[in-house]
């Protein structure tokens, strides 16, 4: 999620600079006549005090922060994020259909749904979460290119203005929003929206900075929930959320925690989980390719050649977190092992300092003593940037700049402040940092993220939403274009040969680790949890999968 994974669904070791405590509202247990019932989940992330505001769009709210949004308001289609190529299941919509080519959708509106204020939900409604979408550029996070939105009975048809093929799960799992309480907002990106309706089956009970309450609703299309309440506690750090999970007070959580056995697992071996399953997107230090020599494809090649990705998942990771890229593609594996192309199957990445050497001597470059020089003479330096809560990657950072001394490199960490990182990567006023791209059903979104000149924007221009490292490469946008835009399978495969290539070639972006949808959860209270046998869902509680686990689970002993 860390999500966006849109920059970000949910972002590992997300820390705020604050002196609040934040604390647990503690038992998950509450008193009935009949005696002692589980009816609370505690939820827990470690983003600081938050501030009230329940817009699901904004992935800076607090609904998107903690995840509750995915509790409130409903997808059409429900995507398993860990196996995006399956069938979707219906959800507020029982049908739909793609025809030319992925440029028309029609869907069947599910009957019998309605919102949280008692009010019916219409295709009229699903047709006006599109168009709001399409009105609004700030909430077409996804930059959709919508061409015509309708509604009738029950049906609601789109059109597209090219080929949706790579968007068809973003476009199925779009979330429905009320009519008569959206078309009222004056600024909808903006608005803070107070008192969230959805058809969801919890509604708000009560906000504070530190702790946001949902009820369960009085009657749902679908069963209604065993968990009666959910509490989303938000902890100052990943130490504070950690000794929560340790204790009990917090039941699940998205958060790096160093030592996880020892902190966490061993604490309750019984009841403690966790269960981190890798999908289609990748974490790697991103190069500003508009810094010399930085724009040299050669010096990045060597780079990669000498970065150990073992260390990195071992230490910075610690062996569970974020798990090794293999592929010199940067295509994750197993996952993406069907779209690797035949020259580069069997080709993984190996720590090879030789071989970054002779790089480095047939582009130009010469090693005097432990300096590189650069092939106009200048020491090569670096500086290596993420921001000081971010545990693992900060420990990433260090096995890096160790890794680039090896030829010459000479870097600095920079331990930033979260608000003014985001910003320096937004305008492009950094030499390289870990970063990660977005996911999807196939490669394509790893690539996109990476190299689309669509995205491109200049060296202090902000608004950026991916191709952080200002990467300038018309044949990769051409074969991103291809890729989207194919008729066929055997069209796509070509387009995509063709990025693995330039990805291999060019390295834009030095893979590490393939992204994650995990989660630690405790079984003590609740049970039915996705896991390695049961792979239903991830276990992320701010994806919005979290709401299909919260529907499955049931009382221990029960």
């Amino acid at each position: 999620m860390r999500a966006r994974r849109s920059v970000a669904l949910a972002l590992t070791g997300v820390l705020a600079a604050v002196t609040l405590a934040a604390c647990s509202n503690g038992d998950a247990k509450k008193d009935t006549a009949a005696g002692s019932a589980t009816t609370v989940l505690n939820v827990g992330m470690p983003n600081g005090p938050q501030t009230e505001n329940h817009n699901p769009f904004l992935g800076s709210s607090a609904g998107a922060s903690l995840g509750y949004r995915w509790m409130i308001y409903e997808p059409l289609v429900m995507i398993n994020g860990i196996k995006p190529t399956d069938k979707g299941k219906p959800w507020l919509a029982t049908e739909w259909a793609w025809s030319d080519n992925f440029t028309k959708l029609s869907l069947t509106i599910r009957d019998g749904v309605k919102f949280s204020d008692g009010s019916p939900m219409t295709a009229d409604d699903v047709a006006y979460s599109f168009q709001l979408r399409k009105d609004n550029e700030g909430l077409n996070t996804d930059a959709i290119p919508y061409g015509a939105i309708t509604a009738s009975g029950n049906k609601v048809d789109l059109t597209f203005t090219r080929s949706q093929f790579t968007n068809q799960n973003k476009i199925l799992t779009v979330f429905v929003v009320p009519k008569a309480q959206w078309s009222a907002f004056k600024d909808p990106s903006t608005e803070a929206v107070k008192n969230p309706i959805g058809t969801g089956p919890y509604k708000l009970k009560s906000f504070t900075p530190q702790t946001t309450t949902l009820e369960i609703r009085d009657a749902y299309w679908q069963d209604l929930p065993k968990i009666k309440e959910l509490r989303y506690t938000s902890y100052n750090d990943n130490n504070a959320q950690s000794t929560a999970l340790a204790n009990g007070s917090s039941e699940w959580s998205f958060v790096f925690v160093p030592n996880v056995k020892t902190v966490y697992v061993d604490k309750d071996p019984d009841h403690h989980k966790l269960w981190f399953p890798a999908n289609l997107g990748i974490h790697g230090l991103w190069i500003n390719t508009t810094k010399k020599p930085f724009d040299n494809p050669a010096l990045r090649r060597a780079m990669d050649k000498v970065i150990n990705r073992d260390d990195i998942f071992q230490q910075g990771e610690a062996g569970y977190f974020y798990p090794k890229v293999e592929s010199v593609t940067g295509i994750p594996t197993p996952a993406g092992e069907s779209f690797i192309a035949p020259e580069f199957k069997d080709k993984v990445h190996k720590v090879d300092v030789d071989g970054a050497k002779a790089e480095l001597s047939g582009a130009g470059f010469k090693l005097e003593g432990d300096t590189l020089k650069d092939p106009t003479g200048k020491p090569v330096t670096i500086t290596l940037t993420d921001p000081a809560g971010w545990s693992d990657y900060q420990t990433d950072l260090e096995i890096i700049k160790d890794n680039l001394s090896s030829i010459g490199i000479k870097a600095t960490i920079d331990k930033a402040n979260q608000d003014a990182w985001f910003k320096n990567i937004d305008t492009g006023n950094f030499d390289a940092a870990m970063h990660w791209t977005n996911g999807g059903a196939t490669p394509f979104d790893i690539y996109q993220n990476i190299m689309d000149g669509k995205i491109l924007k200049p060296i202090g221009k902000a608004g950026v939403s991916g191709n952080y490292g200002r990467f300038n490469s018309p044949d990769a946008t051409k074969a991103l274009d291809a890729y989207a835009n194919a008729a066929d399978e055997a069209s796509r495969t070509t387009a995509l040969n063709t990025l693995q290539k330039i990805m291999v070639e060019q390295m834009p972006v030095i893979p590490t680790s393939a992204s994650n949808v995990g989660g630690l959860y405790s079984t003590k209270h609740w049970v039915g949890w996705p896991d390695e046998s049961n792979q239903y869902a991830p276990a992320q509680p701010t994806q919005q999968n979290a709401l299909q686990i919260v529907l499955n689970l049931k009382p221990a002993g029960a």
